[in-house]
Parts: structure tokens; C-alpha cells; sequence
């Protein structure tokens, strides 16, 4: 059996391209980086154009001289992401490599490559917008308005003739469409994201891009773990809306090709390998930088996280609580999991206060428990995960 690794390759490599541009949410900055230039590994070179103003004209000496700045800015690119894939031969038969291959590597990039990018790129241009203090305090029963006002700062920034792009986290994104206020002002529109035409949701000429809350966040942890992926940092805040220019900013992605292997050339299984390196950044230029604006949560601040118990078979008494702060409305719901990581959580009925009653029929063992506290109804975080340690009562 045989494949053509070098032209598949190709082929996979331009395929997943488009997944990607027709997924990501914010795939269209990579159409802002026509203009840099890559000139090492990790580095490229933004150019940002400044020039002075109009000045009189004089009679006699003529044209008043003035000056162009051209400042090629380099930027390090800190985002070298990779997966190696495998197949069994005996999963396919001839017909069905490139057919099965194809749709594995797709889906692989819809739902791993894309969230992450996405949640990348956004909490990055978040992150910027709270460091240079570009935020506004909304109220969540009048999206509306702090859109509006989002809005206004951008214009404020870049002027009347830019085309912008508005985030919207999905919970705010529902609250948006309910209003009564905008009903009649969202209009659907054409928005070219790469090669790909999309329509999308607009009020007053800026697109509406509703974003999943996992992909919101302010900050993440990149894992480098065998299981991969990322996961919100415990302190993050939810991005309620973010607005920009659609040319504001630059994301930079450089998507190794596809390398494929057969099973006759994979020296570690009977199987197809299929090798994918994605290596990216976003970057702003020095002129934009205070045009992009947010809207984030509240943010919730934990100043005592639940404690481990060592209780007896029998006889168990106490709890596990937290105590925690926020200028929003906070709301609880504790959850039983497996290890203290979180995994297989699985949400107890009632629990709803900031503290949790260590149920007495516990057996003998190990019992894992942490909370979600959510502000506003909308954004939340996880308290560490508390170990009850149940022990024999002989």
C-alpha cells in the first residue's frame, strides 16, 4: 500500500487552512499580516508608519519639509504548538486513506487547533486592553449601552472609517439579541475572512462575532502535558466584549506542512502517522494599541480557598467552604471530582452556598470536592480542590 506523502501533505496542509479560516474566530487577523516579515525563527518585523501634519505654505521659500517615520518593530513569536497523529492500517483499507485521513485531521483542527488559537489571540488583546486601562464598566441588563460606548472609544481612537469588529461572549451575545433596544438595528452582513465569505450580525456597520465563554477568558495556561490543550488560569476574568479595528491586529501563523508517513516508513507502529506544527502569535502595533477596548467581569477574588479534612468512618461532621469577594453578585455550586485536578466533575444537588456539608455516609477512602463561584450569573471560577479523607472507624 502506498501513499503520496509529499503531494497529500499539500493538499492536507491547504484543507485544514481553510477549516481554519472558516472556524477560528479570529482567523481574519491573519489577513493583516501580509505586510511582515519574518526574519529568523522566532522574530518578525512589523513596520508602523508615522508622519507630521500639514503646515503653511509659504509664499516664499515654498513647501514646508516634513519627515516619514518608518518603525520596523520586531516581535518574538512565543506560540510552537505540535500533535503527532496515527491511524492503524488496518482502520482503512486503500480507497479510504486520504477520505478518513482527511476528516480525522479536520475535525483534529475544528475542535483542538481552533479553541486554542482563538483563546489565545483574545485573551492576549484583553490582557492589552486592561494593561493600557482601555475598559469600561458596563451593566449587564444594558449590553446596549457599553457596547455602544466600546464602540465610541475605538472610533475615538481610529476615527469614522475603519471597519470594526465587536466579541461577544455567548451569554452576552444572548442578552444582546433579547434586548428590545437593538432589535430592529441588527442587520446581516458580508465579511471576508481570508478566502472565506461569511455572513455575520451587525449593528451600525460592526460585526457581531459571538465567542464561546471557554474561549473568553483573560488569561490561560498552555499545557505541555501528555493530555495537552489549555485551561483558564483560576484568577482569569470573562471578556464580555471586546472591540477593534478588523485591521488592528496582526496574527502571524505559520503552519508547518503536513508530514505524513506510511506505515512502511513509521518506525513505531503499524499505522499512518500525520505530524501537525502550528506556530502563531498576534501582535499589535505601537499605533493601535489604544484601539482596542474591553468590557470584562468582575473580578472575583478568593481570599480562602476549602481545606482538606481528615474525618471518621460513622461519625463525620463538618465542612469545606471558601470565602470570597467581588463587586458583582456571586453565586455558588459545589461539585464532587475524582483527583484534585477536577476531572469527571460531576455537580451535587442543593449545594449552593459558599460552604458544603461533608456528607455522613461517606465510606472509607478518598472524596474530592471544589466550587464554582460565578459573578453576575455569567463569569466564574474554580476554588482549588479540597480532599476529604474518610477514615475507618473500627
Amino acid at each position: 500500500m502506498s501513499i503520496n506523502s509529499i503531494e497529500n501533505a499539500t493538499r492536507y496542509s491547504e484543507e485544514l487552512d481553510k477549516v481554519f479560516a472558516q472556524k477560528s474566530a479570529t482567523g481574519f487577523f491573519a489577513d493583516n499580516a501580509l505586510k511582515t516579515k519574518f526574519v529568523g525563527a522566532k522574530t518578525v518585523i512589523i513596520p508602523d508608519v508615522d508622519f507630521q501634519g500639514l503646515a503653511d505654505y509659504d509664499r516664499d521659500t515654498g513647501f514646508s519639509r516634513g519627515a516619514i517615520t518608518v518603525s520596523n518593530t520586531s516581535y518574538n513569536m512565543s506560540m510552537d504548538r505540535a500533535r503527532s497523529l496515527q491511524i492503524d492500517r488496518e482502520d482503512m483499507d486503500e480507497t479510504g486513506i486520504a477520505n478518513l485521513a482527511g476528516k480525522i485531521l479536520g475535525e483534529y483542527v475544528r475542535t483542538k487547533v481552533v479553541p486554542e488559537c482563538d483563546s489565545y489571540v483574545l485573551s492576549k488583546l484583553s490582557g492589552l486592553a486592561a494593561t493600557r486601562a482601555n475598559l469600561v464598566n458596563g451593566d449587564i441588563t444594558k449590553p446596549y449601552e457599553a457596547l455602544l460606548n466600546l464602540i465610541s472609544n475605538v472610533q475615538s481612537a481610529v476615527g469614522y472609517d475603519e471597519e470594526l469588529v465587536a466579541f461577544v461572549d455567548s451569554a452576552m451575545y444572548a442578552k444582546l439579541q433579547n434586548s428590545t433596544e437593538i432589535s430592529r438595528l441588527i442587520t446581516i452582513s458580508d465579511f471576508k475572512q481570508g478566502d472565506v465569505n461569511l455572513k455575520v450580525k451587525s449593528i451600525n456597520g460592526v460585526a457581531l462575532i459571538p465567542v464561546v465563554s471557554e474561549r473568553m477568558k483573560t488569561a490561560y495556561t498552555f499545557n505541555n502535558n501528555s493530555a495537552g490543550g489549555f485551561t483558564p488560569l483560576n484568577n482569569a476574568r470573562e471578556t464580555y466584549m471586546l472591540v477593534c479595528p478588523k485591521s488592528g491586529a496582526h496574527l502571524v501563523k505559520k503552519t508547518e506542512q503536513m508530514r505524513i508517513f506510511t506505515p512502511e516508513q513509521n518506525i513505531d507502529a503499524d499505522a499512518y502517522k500525520f505530524d501537525y506544527r502550528i506556530y502563531y502569535d498576534v501582535f499589535v502595533k505601537k499605533s493601535g494599541l489604544d484601539a482596542i477596548w474591553a468590557w470584562l467581569s468582575p473580578a472575583i477574588t478568593i481570599s480562602a480557598e476549602p481545606q482538606d479534612k481528615e474525618v471518621t468512618e460513622g461519625a463525620i461532621t463538618g465542612s469545606v467552604s471558601v470565602t470570597a469577594t467581588s463587586s458583582g453578585t456571586l453565586t455558588y455550586q459545589w461539585y464532587s471530582c475524582t483527583d484534585t485536578d477536577g476531572s469527571d466533575a460531576v455537580k451535587i444537588a442543593n449545594a449552593t452556598s459558599s460552604s458544603f456539608t461533608i456528607p455522613t455516609t461517606l465510606e472509607e477512602g478518598e472524596y474530592f470536592y471544589f466550587a464554582k463561584i460565578t459573578v453576575d450569573g455569567i463569569a466564574s471560577v474554580n476554588t482549588e480542590v479540597a480532599t476529604v479523607t474518610v477514615e475507618s472507624g473500627e
